[in-house]
């Protein structure tokens, strides 16, 4: 039977089939982990100076159709999800740190691909490797912060640190935005190399983690991974997490693929569509402070109308947003992109928080993992429908934007309705 590892984060020997044996090494002390708490704020700035963010979709579209560039997008999805199971097995079996270090030397390589370019193969490649660069940290990061606290005794601070790891990823997403739009109006292919060097940064501060084992190779309490995360499957409160967890992935990322298009669109009808690459990075910079502003509101959103409320109110944004897109391409909906972030501010962090303290030790990454893999599935394959209604030649028509956008809101208003149906029957608060 398939079996992973797992560590006694609470105790202060590591067990072997129930037995204590002194001769094994104890868990790193507290004092030596607490600075994974100060390194993974800034790891996660380093992850996320994405340069090309604000202009990718455009950076590509001048060398691709808008099918291709759509069906590229999927592509990385796929390529992400060929690398989420296995890179969550690998966290828990090898350690979180070794992990994270193989994320950052992807991202770095994924950048050298886009920087090249030219080609739609080579695009294909360099999507590979930041798909596997963005699985490697999927849950690692969170499983190895949640294990810090653990040690020190500190499991019920977890909201706070997850919202403190968000507001960093948000900074660093709305100071790279502003500056790759600026980069990309003088040179398209700078944002991407300016990103490499940010993986560079990541890279050397993944080094300097630690994880909760002291010894790597001495084999912790064998744990099997079937029976685990089966039992995860049947608590009815990771199951309504995991399936909000899936379709807001998905909701997340629609206008992340065609808010650039639409952009692109809305400052034709001005004259000004030589101006969307800084515009598209003015409206990310925005997007990302609004999003930081709502991750500090988020706290005192769930205390006064509880979780469920506050998740699927989340929820609610992303496909309010997708409709409104789909109805009007006034350059006034522009301004509508700006709470594209907020959703994932007053939802990733609680649901992290929810999730983590109901999953064992030795099947955290892994379950995370297959959360994300699920996600990037049903969104790929939304994706993939999408590029079959959409031009195969050119530039992005308004129209297939609409039809697009309004398919998305129309499914995501559906399963809003169920959920909010469940989460009446279902305990989601902490106890």
């Amino acid at each position: 039977m398939l079996t992973i590892r797992t560590t006694s984060l609470a105790k202060s020997k590591v067990t072997w089939s129930g037995r204590t044996n002194s001769n094994r090494a104890n868990p790193i002390a507290p004092q030596n982990l607490s600075r994974n708490l100060t390194i993974l704020p800034w790891m996660k700035f380093a992850q996320n100076l994405l340069f090309w963010q604000a202009t990718w979709f455009l950076y590509l579209q001048g060398t691709l159709s808008a099918a291709e560039a759509v069906l590229l997008y999927a592509i990385y999805d796929i390529c992400t999800t060929l690398f989420e199971v296995p890179s969550g097995y690998m966290s828990d079996r090898v350690g979180r740190r070794v992990t994270l270090i193989a994320s950052a030397v992807a991202g770095i390589a994924a950048m050298v691909c886009f920087s090249v370019g030219g080609s739609f193969a080579v695009f294909v490649l360099a999507q590979l490797f930041l798909g596997a660069s963005m699985a490697f940290a999927s849950g690692t990061d969170s499983s190895l912060l949640y294990e810090t606290l653990a040690v020190e005794g500190r499991e019920h601070d977890v909201e706070q640190y997850e919202l403190r790891l968000w507001r960093f990823t948000f900074a660093a997403l709305m100071v790279s935005a502003v500056t790759g739009g600026l980069m990309a109006r003088a040179l398209p292919v700078l944002p991407f190399v300016l990103s490499g060097l940010a993986f560079v940064a990541m890279l050397l501060l993944a080094t300097r983690l630690r994880d909760s084992q002291a010894d790597p190779d001495t084999p912790p309490v064998p744990t099997a991974i079937g029976p685990a995360i089966a039992a995860a499957f049947r608590n009815p409160v990771l199951l309504w997490l995991f399936a909000l967890s899936v379709v807001m992935y998905g909701f997340s990322h629609v206008p992340f693929v065609f808010g650039q298009p639409f952009i692109l669109k809305a400052l034709d009808q001005m004259g000004l569509s030589g101006e969307a690459p800084l515009v598209s990075g003015v409206v990310t910079t925005i997007m990302m402070a609004v999003s930081v502003a709502a991750s500090f509101a988020a706290p005192a959103i769930r205390q006064r109308i509880g979780l469920a409320a506050t998740l699927l109110l989340a929820f609610a944004l992303q496909v309010l947003l997708c409709a409104v897109l789909a109805l009007s391409q006034s350059p006034l909906v522009i301004a509508f992109l700006f709470i594209r972030m907020v959703p994932d501010s007053l939802s990733r962090p609680f649901i992290l928080a929810r999730t983590q303290p109901l999953l064992t030790d030795g099947m955290r990454a892994t379950y995370l993992s297959l959360q994300s893999f699920a996600g990037r599935i049903v969104f790929a394959a939304s994706l993939w429908l999408a590029s079959r209604n959409v031009s195969d030649v050119g530039e992005m028509p308004f129209a297939d934007l609409a039809r697009v956008l309004g398919g998305f809101a129309l499914v995501g208003l559906l399963v809003w309705g169920v959920l909010a149906l469940l989460a009446r029957r279902i305990p989601l608060e902490p106890e």
